[in-house]
């Protein structure tokens, strides 16, 4: 929730600030009005600035949405990579195969607590250390027990490299955002654009007032889901729908 608020604080930041620039800008127009400037050449660098403004909220856009589906995809991967070694334990020897599936049913456990923990950071590098401490179990015990199955040691020890990798892969993929200079940018070429749209519909007998909070709005609102799929753990756009399948692979394990 703090999170969420945050970005909704953002948004109307952003939302007033560009109100407030095309107020400026209007209070501009108007004055060149009054001077009868000629304004010629002017619709050149608007259209630069509108143009650079679209594709900067359109690569940042398809970024988002496309790390969004990434970290999808790496849940549906891990859960794939936990099911395959799990039954892989078969392989074993049948006394060691107890043990060993106790570790994976508080590995699993570890690793669904890691992101239900979030937005605490604090809680879920606890769970994630913890998960750390259990995957170093299952190595050494897979690797003591599968040193006389040569089917074991084809089968199991890789299942279990790819399970333990994707935990890497989904860490490093929850902390891949844009940098800072980039939001600091769209926020910059936003308030430009409304300084230069301010000014272009500089009219003295009224302000345009629908036009103005709708411009507001559609920048604003863009801003904000952006900032939403980039941390969709703790904002209103979530993934945690597809962490019931990692909760379907333990419940197999009972």
């Amino acid at each position: 929730m703090h999170f969420t608020l945050t970005a909704v604080l953002t948004a109307a930041g952003l939302f007033a600030g560009v109100l407030l620039f095309l107020e400026f800008g209007r209070r501009i127009g108007l004055r060149r009005l009054k001077q009868e400037v000629d304004g010629a050449g002017g619709g050149v660098v608007e259209g630069a600035v509108f143009a650079l403004l679209g594709l900067l909220i359109a690569f940042t856009f398809s970024g988002a949405a496309a790390r969004f589906d990434d970290r999808r995809n790496l849940i549906v991967d891990e859960a794939n990579a936990v099911g395959t070694a799990y039954l892989r334990i078969d392989l074993l020897p049948a006394a060691a195969q107890g043990e060993m599936r106790n570790l994976f049913r508080r590995y699993l456990d570890a690793r669904l607590a890691v992101y239900r923990a979030l937005p605490d950071l604090e809680a879920a590098r606890e769970h994630l250390a913890s998960s750390n401490r259990i995957q170093q179990e299952i190595w050494v015990r897979a690797v003591a027990e599968s040193a006389d199955s040569q089917s074991a040691r084809m089968l199991l020890l890789p299942a279990l490299n790819e399970m333990f990798d994707i935990t890497t892969k989904r860490t490093m993929a929850a902390q891949a955002h844009p940098p800072d200079v980039v939001f600091g940018l769209l926020f910059v070429f936003a308030l430009c654009a409304a300084l230069l749209a301010g000014s272009a519909m500089a009219w003295p007998e009224s302000r345009r007032w629908l036009h103005s909070a709708t411009f507001a709005f559609a920048l604003a609102g863009s801003v904000y889901v952006i900032i939403d799929m980039e941390f969709p753990r703790v904002g209103l756009i979530r993934v945690d729908s597809f962490d019931k399948v990692l909760v379907e692979v333990r419940r197999s394990m009972e």
